[in-house]
């Protein structure tokens, strides 16, 4: 089941910084800030089966977990969090260091292990509200989720680790998809999100340990299917992407992508996906007011799809409106606001 945290909208100052503080954790922590008597923040929070994923945006922020808060309560998670806009330095109590965090590092804690967070807004981190704010993203998971003892992955706790490339960067990637997306999750379609999301954690503290053959095949597959996604996304504009291409750069047979696809898209093959794709970006492109002047056949070849009746054809299958009545819509419903 996939549950929002409400954001603190018509709330603001001590009794918005109380709502936040204790709809952001899933484990005790002292959350304290110099703002908290103008506080305003913004955060949801979705139940993806053992899984939890949250976004928040707020102002700058302390947090701080004991070892006294560890005796009394330890849920044996780990939390990992990834800033969009600020920055952070995050220390673990047992090393004495301090790590300073950017936009699109990754850091690792644990309810076990205590620790202490700053996080601050970035001179450039005004996100519209006309102030500097701090926004993130954050995952929550069981540590009986990675198959990697926790006196292995002890080394990588308060570390800043890159999400923008490799495994980090698959992650980051789906952290920023399932903001936008987690919300239109029905009640039967939650739990499989969470079990991606704990395999790419997993994937990105194997890959930094250089311990990946603790992975499972399972988790292993999953992680080749989200590269393979995220280069047909790279590449929609090339309209010779194809089945065979996307073996070729990936070291597989032909009918062994198609396999490994079907079995981890729920039965999409890698053609619907491409396809599908292709469709979505002309469906933002041609609703985008800033494009209006681009001709809806140069739309079309930037998705990938320069056969202008091939095109028409598909989108208003997939759609139920031919590009220029989607367009007209998208650009009246625009200049209404």
């Amino acid at each position: 089941m996939v549950e929002s945290a409400p954001a603190c909208d018509e709330m603001s100052g001590e009794c918005c910084f109380e709502h936040w503080r204790m709809s952001g954790c899933r484990w005790a922590a002292d959350m304290t800030s110099d703002d908290r008597s103008t506080f305003t923040a913004q955060s949801l929070q979705y139940e993806l089966g053992p899984v939890t994923f949250g976004w928040t945006s707020c102002p700058p922020v302390r947090a701080r977990r004991t070892e006294r808060m560890i005796r009394h309560s330890d849920e044996g998670l780990y939390h990992l969090t990834m800033l969009t806009a600020g920055e952070a330095q995050v220390g673990l109590h047992a090393t004495g260091r301090v790590e300073a965090v950017g936009a699109w590092d990754l850091v690792l804690t644990s309810s076990s292990h205590p620790y202490e967070a700053r996080f601050l807004s970035h001179p450039d981190a005004d996100t519209g509200s006309g102030r500097p704010r701090v926004e993130g993203v954050g995952i929550d998971l069981p540590a009986s989720l990675v198959p990697i003892p926790m006196d292995r992955v002890h080394g990588l706790l308060g570390r800043k680790l890159s999400g923008r490339d490799g495994a980090g960067a698959l992650l980051a990637q789906f952290m920023i998809g399932l903001s936008r997306q987690a919300v239109a999750l029905g009640p039967g379609e939650a739990s499989r999100p969470g079990l991606v999301t704990a395999d790419l954690v997993s994937t990105v503290i194997a890959r930094e340990l250089d311990a990946e053959n603790a992975l499972t095949l399972e988790a292993r597959q999953q992680v080749l299917v989200d590269g393979i996604r995220t280069y047909i996304r790279s590449r929609l504009q090339d309209p010779d992407l194809s089945p065979p291409v996307i073996a070729a750069a990936h070291n597989l047979s032909l009918s062994h992508l198609h396999g490994l696809f079907t079995r981890h898209s729920q039965g999409e093959t890698v053609a619907a996906f491409i396809r599908g794709q292709r469709l979505k970006k002309a469906y933002r492109d041609l609703a985008d007011p800033a494009l209006h002047a681009l001709p809806i056949q140069a739309i079309a070849v930037r998705c990938g799809m320069p056969r202008a009746s091939d095109f028409a054809r598909a989108f208003k299958a997939a759609h139920g409106l031919t590009p220029r009545e989607h367009r007209n819509r998208a650009l009246a419903a625009a200049v209404g606001r």
